[in-house]
């Protein structure tokens, strides 16, 4: 087909967030931001929340002696590059360990926000390390769904700001259909909102405005955000949450370090060929 080129790709999800998986085991691949934007297009490409590529850590200069490890290249669905992407985390390590790439019960993976080790679980989940998140107690101006809301930021290796809401039907009638307004001192290169509400003492109901995407099902990163703001809201120190969204339910533990762990599912769901336009 003439202006197309063919690539091998698989489809996954964690928590019905989902991505465009591309293997590139030589390193030969880097999609352009456009190519990414067809890529995930739900319309005229697979499909995605985003796209994982990937491709040996030693393509990267501070990696190079380690072609034993895995980096996930994740691109945004509108072809930004991002930090690291907690679902599309597990969604790579299960790929892996599906295609016997890699093998065990724990697995080392490279990314933007340095390396990160996963542990498949006796019920068949998979948790990953997100190492120590920063959480900033001072309350921030956010401008979305036609108002301003004071929101806690989190830092989770990728930048997120955490809205305390007091009851299930306002969650329900957020309109997060524009891009909200982050104080750009504190989100130079924009960042992922989350609205939340009490359910119980360790239970939490969520919405998440990721950046680069738009409203997604659920997102890794955004659950550790919210159980961090929500064991500060309680005077700190180590817990569990149990975060639902709409596009399923994530655990997350803090221990006595400060350091996080996601867990939930990991799912893929298909393999195939596309036909990618030339850029």
């Amino acid at each position: 087909m003439a202006g197309m080129r063919s690539w091998s790709f698989a489809k996954g999800h964690g928590a019905l967030n989902d991505f465009v998986i591309l293997p590139d085991r030589q390193a030969q691949f880097d999609p352009t931001p456009r190519q990414v934007r067809w890529l995930c297009h739900r319309r005229a490409g697979v499909g995605g929340d985003g796209l994982l590529r990937v491709t040996p850590a030693d393509c990267l200069p501070q990696w190079r002696d380690r072609g034993d490890l895995w980096f996930m290249d994740y691109r945004n669905a509108d072809g930004s590059l991002a930090e690291i992407c907690g679902n599309g985390l597990r969604v790579f390590v299960r790929y892996l360990l599906e295609e016997g790439w890699v093998s065990g019960d724990q697995v080392e993976v490279v990314t933007r926000a340095g390396s990160r080790r996963a542990v498949v679980e006796p019920d068949g989940r998979i948790s990953v390390e997100l190492g120590c998140p920063v959480w900033s107690p001072e309350p921030v101006p956010i401008g979305a769904a036609g108002r301003i809301w004071a929101g806690r930021v989190v830092d989770v290796g990728n930048p997120h700001c955490v809205v305390r809401l007091d009851r299930t039907q306002a969650l329900d009638q957020l309109d997060l259909t524009r891009t909200p307004r982050l104080p750009s001192d504190r989100f130079p290169d924009g960042g992922n909102l989350e609205f939340v509400v009490r359910l119980g003492p360790e239970r939490l109901r969520a919405r998440v405005w990721e950046r680069g995407v738009g409203e997604t099902r659920s997102c890794g990163t955004g659950a550790v955000a919210i159980a961090v703001d929500s064991l500060a809201g309680t005077g700190g120190g180590p817990g569990r949450r149990q975060i639902e969204l709409p596009g399923g339910q994530l655990e997350v533990r803090i221990d006595r370090a400060g350091q996080a762990s996601l867990i939930g599912p990991a799912v893929i769901q298909a393999r195939g060929e596309v036909q990618v336009p030339c850029d």
